[in-house]
């Protein structure tokens, strides 16, 4: 890779830091369970942009092996995410009143 594009997505990957740092700082403790799934969505970002950065040059084996290590991680946690979310909206959950008649 050129210096350019190394110079270009170290600027990309440290705004990103920032930008997640404050975001993260932003959000109330009361409102991070209702909010994770939606941050885990934003993961998908991260798969984007691995599929990008795979793309960028061919026949590289370490972008190539850095990519699928990317791609799976963020799958991994967009999925895990997504049921630990869902594990913790069961708990709020009202279970059926048996035996109450309406």
């Amino acid at each position: 890779m050129d210096p350019q594009t190394i110079i270009f997505l170290a600027f990309i990957f440290i705004l990103s830091i920032f930008l997640g740092i404050e975001l993260i700082s932003k959000v109330p403790s009361q409102l991070h369970t209702p909010l994770m799934s939606g941050s885990n969505a934003i993961s998908g970002i991260t798969i984007v942009g691995a599929l990008i950065a795979c793309g960028m040059t061919t026949n590289k084996l370490l972008i190539t092996i850095l990519g699928t290590l990317a791609v799976t991680f963020a799958m991994v946690n967009v999925v895990g995410g997504y049921l630990v979310t869902n594990r913790m909206l069961k708990m709020f959950k009202t279970k059926d009143n048996k035996g109450v008649k309406k």
